[in-house]
């Protein structure tokens, strides 16, 4: 199975948190402008609202229907660490939504919810939503672990975030099972020979097929807009006259995609760690080469070590474990392609660059372990060796959204020479995974590129990080012109990493300031 590099808020270390905040009960009310609390629950069966431009009216039946939330249980289908329990103050339910939007009378799909109330009930100003990123990350596994980030937030918003349709508890897709994911793993991301690319491709292929035999009921529908649809129909149950919205990474398509479709019911919304919605699919790959080789050079510099001759020393480690591959104290062996997914994952945040410096060491004395370890977290693998869907999930929304597909003749043709010559080190791996992502998907993509143009929407912040390896910083600036004049707002944070909030006073306070109290920075303001 090929995986593009996942663009999660915090990496895979969002997705491993786990612990309790406040509670929460059905009870909802919703907020004016000046956060004044002002409306009470809708009633059971109450009428459906107006339907935004272009959108299907639901029925009452969906837009009126009350939560019951309960204790929350351990998230079956989260694996990890994270799959806990959170504590008894955190509440669980499940929303219904149509499955086919087209058919908003139709078939119904569960999203799973996860809340807790705001910590000073008197001053609350409404829901605030997470979407952490991905696509494929849980939220209702990842919101208690990281809310300790929030308390600020938590003491007058309702903390909330939920499974995005075909993710964990909301109808997960699932492609196979973890015999062949570790599989997948052992194959080489660069081939070499025309052996290893039939290999390569062959396993996108079945992992597609896979998906269709095993989740073709959903697999058209787990698209962002589709999830941006949710999150509005989410907005209405809960009781809220505007959407409050914190998205990371892959949650700052989906933030713009909503803003798109529902301008005037944009809220305050909060855009960290941008992607580029100007990219299309190689675009997007390119993009990543870019922001992880950008990481890379900085990170060797940080030690004093050229960039092209720390560049060259890690190309000279993949090659040698592409002709062989290192032990491992763990009874495995240390491939290239996972050397590759190793040494991407402490790139994330520059407090993990020491140990990116213990496993190179390491790899470059005979010892894969380090490395191998770091690629598993990342992976997704249990210490039983099994691993959960959230990787099945990323795959089916990308390829439900995007329309591109690319050959294996045209990565050879083009891209493999573009993107090598963009990263030494992770261009190859970013230029195949072109070919074999969405390689004979079984549901056709949406659009090109998203649409995020949000004419009449109040402003929008968009905050962009100087050295994101996941989401580079020039698409928070495409970000906040596509959202267009007046409604764009750029916050620079010059800095390394992958998300800014709560990783310095600067951005954390501005946005603490515009989430609770309204207060729109400049645009182009700067921190760091």
């Amino acid at each position: 199975m090929t995986m593009r590099v996942r663009a999660g808020a915090l990496a895979a270390a969002a997705l491993l948190l786990a612990g309790a905040v406040a509670g929460c009960d059905s009870g909802t009310d919703k907020a004016d402008a000046d956060g004044k609390n002002t409306a009470r629950p809708s009633a059971p069966g109450a009428a459906p609202g107006k339907a935004a431009p272009g959108e299907p009216t639901l029925p009452a039946a969906l837009t009126g229907q009350q939560l019951d939330f309960k204790r929350c249980k351990p998230p079956v289908k989260a694996r990890g660490s994270y799959a806990q329990a959170p504590g008894g103050q955190w509440q669980c339910a499940l929303l219904k939504a149509p499955l086919d939007y087209r058919k908003p009378t139709g078939e119904t799909i569960g999203i799973a919810l996860i809340r807790a109330k705001a910590l000073d009930g008197d001053r609350r100003i409404g829901s605030l939503l997470f979407n952490f990123g991905g696509p494929g990350g849980s939220g209702v596994a990842g919101l208690p672990g990281s809310a300790d980030g929030f308390k600020k937030l938590h003491s007058r918003y309702d903390l909330v975030s939920f499974d995005p349709r075909g993710v964990a508890e909301s109808s997960a897709v699932v492609c196979r099972d973890s015999k062949r994911t570790a599989a997948s793993f052992r194959l080489d991301s660069t081939p070499d020979t025309p052996e290893e690319e039939k290999a390569y491709l062959d396993d996108s292929t079945a992992f597609g097929a896979g998906c269709a035999k095993k989740s073709g009921k959903v697999l058209a529908h787990v698209g962002t807009a589709n999830a941006a649809r949710d999150m509005d129909l989410i907005r209405q149950v809960l009781g809220d006259d505007k959407l409050h919205y914190l998205g990371f990474s892959y949650g700052t398509e989906l933030g713009g995609v909503y803003a798109h479709l529902f301008p005037a019911r944009a809220g305050r919304l909060v855009l960290d760690a941008v992607v580029d919605p100007s990219a299309d699919y190689p675009g997007h790959s390119r993009n990543q080469a870019l922001g992880f080789q950008r990481a890379l050079d900085n990170y060797f510099k940080s030690r004093g070590i050229g960039a092209k001759d720390g560049t060259a020393r890690v190309v000279k480690l993949l090659d040698r474990l592409d002709r062989k591959p290192l032990p491992t104290t763990q009874g495995r062996t240390l491939t290239q392609s996972l050397a590759l997914t190793g040494i991407i994952t402490p790139l994330y945040a520059k407090d993990q660059w020491p140990y990116l410096t213990k496993a190179l060491d390491e790899a470059d004395n005979g010892d894969g372990s380090r490395l191998l370890m770091s690629a598993e977290s990342y992976n997704g693998r249990d210490e039983d060796g099994s691993y959960g869907t959230r990787d099945h999930s990323q795959r089916a929304i990308s390829c439900a959204d995007t329309t591109g597909r690319v050959t294996a003749a045209e990565v050879r043709s083009r891209h493999l020479a573009e993107f090598t010559k963009v990263s030494p080190v992770f261009g190859p791996y970013l230029a195949w995974d072109l070919a074999g992502w969405c390689a004979n998907w079984p549901v056709p993509g949406e659009s090109e590129t998203p649409e995020v143009a949000a004419p009449g929407a109040a402003p929008i912040l968009v905050v962009g990080t100087t050295g994101d390896p996941a989401t580079p910083y020039e698409g928070a600036k495409k970000m906040a012109d596509e959202l267009g004049a007046g409604v764009g707002v750029l916050l620079t944070n010059k800095g390394e990493g992958h998300g800014a909030y709560g990783n310095g006073a600067c951005v954390t306070g501005t946005v603490d300031a515009y989430l609770l109290d309204g207060k729109v920075p400049a645009n182009g303001k700067t921190c760091g």
